[in-house]
C-alpha cells in the first residue's frame, strides 16, 4: 500500500490535538481539529498507539476489505485484564454481531436476516404515524414559546419505532433510552474510568432486561422479529441455552443501534435544517431533495466519527507501517471532509452527490442502514410540510463525547 515514510512524529502536538477535541469547544466544532490532524497526513500515528487515517479512499478501502478485522473478543483479550477493552460492557459488546469476523459473523448475520422492503413498508406506517404524534406535542409545547426538538422528537422517534418493531412495552422505553446512552461509553474513543464504570452497569440492566424478553418470548411466542430469531436459532443451534444467548445478543445490538446512532441523526439533521432559512425554502419548493438532504447531513456531521478496525497481517498503510492485531481508527468524520473527494467540504450543500461512510462498509455495512434512512426522510418532509418557520434559539450542547457524537438538545422556536 505504499513506501514506508520517515517523517516525523511530534506526539506532543498530536495529544493536544486530541486534548482540544475533548473540550466543550471541540466536542461543539471538531472539525478544526480534524483539519489539523489531516494536514499531518492520511495516515499518522495515534498518540496512545495504533494509527490514525482521515483519507476518504483509505477509509473506505479498509471498511470494504476482509483483511481489515474487527477488534472481536479474542482481541479484546488479548490486551490485557487491566485495558478498557476487558471492561464487562467491552466484553459484552465483543460477542454482538458487529464486533464479530468471519465465519462467526457470517453465521449470525445470516440469522439475524436484513429489513426488507416488506418490513420497511410496514415499519413506514409506524414511523409516519410516531412523527405526526410528536410533531404534535412539539407544536403544542412551541406555543408556549420554545421547545426542546432533540427532547421531544429526535429521541422518541427512534425508541418508538424499534418499540414497536418488537413489540417492547412503551412503558419501558424511557428506560431503555437512558440505558443506550450510558452504554455507548464503552464504545467510545478513550473513555474514562468513570465512564466506563456507567456502562457496565447500563450494559448489566440492559443484559437482565433482553434475557427476560427472549424467555418470555420463548414461552409465548409471536409474530415479531424475536420470536422469529429464536426459531432461526433453534433450526441452527443445537444448544437451547446458547441459542437464547445469540438470541438476546442481536436483540441488545438492535436496541443499541437504533435508539444511539439515529437519534443523533435526526438531531443533527433537523440542525442543518433550522440553522440556515434558505434551506427550509429549498426543500419547500424541491421537496424530492429531502433524500439527498438527509445524506449529505451523514456526511457533514455523522453520528459516528471514529470507526476502528484491526490488521489481520504486517502492512504498510499510506506509508505507515502497521502491525499485525495493531488497531487503526478511522476518522470517518474527519474523512468526509476529505477536500480530495469532495470540493468545498466544509459546506453543507444538500445539492452535492454525497459519498460517506456514516454506514460503514463491507461486510459490516449497518444492518439498521433503512430504518434509520426511513425515519430521517419521514420527519424532514413532515417538517418541512408542518413546521416553514420553525428556527434555532441557541446552539446545542453536546454529550462529552468523541467517537459517537450527540447533540444534548436543540431548542426552537417559530419565527
Amino acid at each position: 500500500m505504499g513506501v514506508v515514510s520517515t517523517r516525523s512524529y511530534d506526539r506532543r502536538a498530536a495529544v493536544s490535538l486530541f486534548s482540544r477535541l475533548r473540550t466543550a469547544k471541540g466536542q461543539a466544532d471538531p472539525f478544526p481539529v480534524y483539519a489539523e490532524l489531516t494536514a499531518r497526513g492520511g495516515v499518522s500515528p495515534a498518540p496512545w498507539g495504533g494509527s490514525l487515517v482521515t483519507d476518504f479512499d483509505v477509509c473506505d478501502q479498509i471498511l470494504r476489505s476482509r483483511e481489515w478485522l474487527e477488534p472481536d473478543a479474542r482481541w479484546r483479550e488479548q490486551q490485557g485484564a487491566g485495558t478498557r477493552w476487558n471492561a464487562p460492557s467491552s466484553r459484552e459488546m465483543g460477542k454482538t454481531l458487529p464486533a464479530l469476523n468471519p465465519p462467526e459473523h457470517t453465521r449470525v448475520r445470516r440469522a439475524a436476516g436484513g429489513i426488507d422492503r416488506t418490513t420497511i413498508q410496514q415499519l413506514g406506517r409506524t414511523v409516519e404515524t410516531e412523527t405526526d404524534r410528536l410533531l404534535d406535542t412539539l407544536i403544542e409545547q412551541l406555543r408556549e414559546g420554545e421547545a426542546d426538538f432533540a427532547a421531544l422528537v429526535s429521541e422518541e422517534l427512534p425508541v418508538a419505532t424499534v418499540g414497536h418493531w418488537l413489540e417492547l412495552p412503551a412503558a419501558d422505553w424511557p428506560r431503555l433510552r437512558e440505558l443506550t446512552h450510558e452504554q455507548v461509553f464503552t464504545q467510545e474513543l478513550l473513555p474514562s474510568a468513570t465512564q466506563l464504570a456507567r456502562s457496565d452497569a447500563a450494559t448489566a440492566e440492559l443484559r437482565s432486561y433482553f434475557v427476560e424478553l427472549v424467555r418470555d418470548r420463548r414461552a409465548r411466542p409471536g409474530e415479531d422479529p424475536v420470536s422469529r430469531w429464536i426459531q432461526t436459532w433453534d433450526a441452527i443451534e443445537p444448544d437451547r441455552a446458547e441459542a437464547d444467548e445469540q438470541v438476546y445478543l442481536l436483540a441488545l445490538f438492535v436496541v443499541l443501534a437504533a435508539l444511539e446512532t439515529t437519534s443523533t441523526l435526526l438531531t443533527t439533521m433537523a440542525l442543518r435544517l433550522v440553522e440556515h432559512p434558505d434551506r427550509w425554502r429549498l426543500l419547500g419548493t424541491c421537496p424530492d431533495l429531502v433524500p439527498a438532504f438527509v445524506e449529505e447531513s451523514l456526511r457533514y456531521d455523522p453520528p459516528t466519527h471514529v470507526i476502528s478496525r484491526v490488521a489481520s497481517r504486517d502492512v504498510v498503510l499510506g506509508g505507515v507501517e502497521i502491525r499485525r492485531d495493531e488497531m487503526v481508527h478511522l476518522m470517518v468524520a474527519a474523512a468526509h471532509r476529505d477536500p480530495a473527494r469532495h470540493s468545498e467540504p466544509d459546506r453543507f450543500d444538500p445539492l452535492r452527490k454525497s459519498a460517506h461512510l456514516a454506514f460503514s462498509g463491507g461486510i459490516h455495512y449497518c444492518l439498521g442502514a433503512p430504518l434509520a434512512r426511513l425515519e430521517a426522510q419521514t420527519l424532514l418532509r413532515r417538517l418541512v410540510q408542518r413546521l416553514p418557520r420553525l428556527t434555532l434559539v441557541r446552539p446545542p450542547a453536546w454529550a462529552p463525547r468523541v467517537a459517537f457524537r450527540r447533540p444534548l438538545n436543540l431548542d426552537v422556536t417559530f419565527a
